[in-house]
């Protein structure tokens, strides 16, 4: 078993989930809802995995809180 991350928006112009794996080439989808999203990252990040063991090209940090005066 694996754990990613995901980063979710929800896309202004179509009102969709979209979800991204930070520095996964490739390991990103969208849906209706979370559980949509989350079954079609499953999805995607299962065959990319059949392709072989990922490259990462960052590495995930966090988030930050920027506050602007």
């Amino acid at each position: 078993m694996q754990t990613y991350t995901a980063v979710v928006e929800r896309c202004p112009d179509t009102g969709l989930y979209v979800g991204y794996i930070p520095g996964f080439p490739g390991a990103h989808s969208q849906g209706e809802t979370l559980e949509e999203l989350n079954i079609n990252l499953k999805e995607v990040i299962g065959m990319l995995l059949d392709e072989g063991p990922p490259t990462f090209v960052g590495e995930y940090v966090g988030t930050q809180t920027v506050i602007v005066t």
